[in-house]
């Protein structure tokens, strides 16, 4: 199809092809700027010109409508200024968000709070969660991605390709990479106590994959029930449901799961994060290990962030002792970053072949590439170095956040300060912690409401994520906070 010229009457904005009309006639006199600035508004919010897209340059646009380039240069500023582009030098000037007050229809509307916080949570809250805009965002279990280790990645990455056999780059073992595989088996034997060899290990898509393939193999081997802990992750119900099987809730105290009403309720296997209970912080007590020891069921471990201690000594996983009674997941989402979509699944020799079978018929195994980075960076000792640095950050966030919480929600108690990423508040007024959840999110600040991992009642709190945040961010954050909880 032949390119139309731009003619007095109608001329085109093009970056590759015709895609947006224009008719510079319509723009009123002495007001071009505010008239071509309000037309890309509306091409940015129907998805004429999505976000990432490029803007031409200033000079090509303005000889193709036959205006000054100060008319479009002046256009471009007002859209930098309200943060709907932003000029990236040799890059030109790329859309980088949509217009929240757009008038016409557009392909993304950001959910509004009334979306976000219902009563009974959809399988998609995570995602109008996350797609939520916020100032600051105090979401649990973001790690603090703008410390990723960009440079020491792209030196793990040159020393893989520059010695990467051709072969590597087909299709591999379901399993993992072997080099993958045997880094973790060392990092979980240094850092979790767990002895197991690397053919054991198979390596998953985070520990959302790992719950689908234990769920499917579990139901394969007659069991439809798997018991959850209450308060507990309303993310792990919402994988265990989808994948076919009941979620019974049982208790957790001050020393972790009620071991004693998990032998009560009859039911055949668990799903426990012992090391750093998700989302109360406690560590599962020897008392209750003991317990577990004399129970005979089966035990799925999420140790999703048991390497951020600060407070105590490391507490050993249960699968150093259970080896035959444990499914363990672990992942670097908490630790690197969650796009890597990189963890690790072992599983006792009963279920083995099955977990390798389901993983070879979901996707033929996960990307080698990354898995051959990241096997360089645990092996160099790059990612301990990593780790060593976040705790010493995730402190000094910590402490910010208490102090902030003492004193602006002095009545508000604190749970889980000595691990992980996040803190638990609970508050002894009666209040809906999904209201103040919404209301402190039109202030533009994102928490998540305790409710949403309670099945059974409990008290109003909010979870309260620290590592992705500076002291100052979080002090201004519990400020907020604290004017809601006075409004409502």
């Amino acid at each position: 199809m032949s390119r139309a010229k731009p003619s007095q009457v109608d001329r085109s904005i093009t970056s590759g092809s015709d895609f947006l009309q224009l008719r510079i006639d319509d723009a009123p006199p002495g007001g071009r700027a505010d008239w071509l600035a309000e037309q890309l508004r509306l091409a940015i919010s129907d998805g004429r010109l999505p976000v990432g897209s490029r803007l031409p340059a200033t000079r090509v646009l303005a000889a193709d409508l036959r205006v000054s380039r100060g008319v479009v240069t002046e256009a471009y500023q007002r859209l930098i200024e309200d943060g709907h582009v932003a000029g990236r030098g040799r890059g030109g000037t790329v859309v980088v968000a949509v217009p929240t007050d757009a008038p016409t229809a557009r392909p993304y509307r950001p959910p509004s709070t009334a979306d976000v916080f219902a009563t009974d949570p959809a399988d998609d809250v995570f995602d109008s969660f996350r797609a939520a805009t916020a100032r600051i965002d105090l979401s649990p279990g973001v790690p603090d991605l703008a410390a990723f280790p960009r440079t020491a990645w792209l030196r793990a990455e040159r020393t893989v390709f520059n010695t990467l056999a051709p072969a590597e780059f087909g299709y591999g073992d379901p399993r993992g990479t072997p080099k993958l595989r045997l880094a973790v088996a060392t990092w979980l034997a240094r850092t979790r106590g767990i002895r197991v060899d690397p053919s054991e290990v198979v390596i998953v898509a985070g520990v959302a994959q790992a719950l689908g393939l234990i769920a499917r193999v579990l139901q394969d081997d007659g069991i439809t029930q798997v018991a959850v802990e209450d308060l507990g992750s309303l993310g792990v119900r919402q994988h265990m449901r989808n994948a076919g099987l009941e979620t019974p809730p049982i208790p957790v105290d001050s020393a972790g799961l009620r071991v004693d009403k998990l032998l009560d309720s009859g039911v055949g296997a668990v799903m426990m994060t012992p090391a750093h209970q998700f989302p109360t912080g406690v560590i599962l007590d020897g008392d209750r290990r003991r317990q577990l020891m004399r129970w005979d069921g089966l035990i799925i471990e999420d140790d999703y962030d048991a390497e951020h201690r600060y407070d105590r000594p490391p507490v050993p996983a249960l699968r150093s002792v259970l080896a035959e009674r444990v499914c363990y997941a672990g992942s670097v989402s908490k630790l690197l970053a969650p796009a890597l979509r990189v963890g690790w699944l072992l599983v006792p020799t009963k279920y083995r072949d099955a977990i390798i079978a389901a993983k070879r018929l979901a996707d033929l195994g996960n990307a080698s590439l990354p898995q051959l980075v990241l096997a360089e960076l645990m092996s160099s000792g790059e990612l301990e170095r990593q780790l060593r640095f976040l705790r010493r950050r995730h402190i000094r966030r910590r402490d910010a956040m208490v102090e902030a919480v003492r004193e602006h929600l002095p009545s508000a108690k604190i749970h889980g300060v000595a691990a992980g990423l996040h803190l638990m508040i609970t508050f002894d007024t009666d209040f809906s912690d999904v209201d103040l959840a919404a209301a402190v999110l039109k202030t533009g600040v994102k928490v998540q409401p305790l409710s949403w991992h309670c099945q059974n009642p409990c008290a109003p709190g909010l979870i309260l994520g620290y590592a992705a945040n500076t002291p100052s961010d979080i002090q201004a954050g519990i400020a907020a906070i604290s004017q809601a909880v006075r409004r409502l």
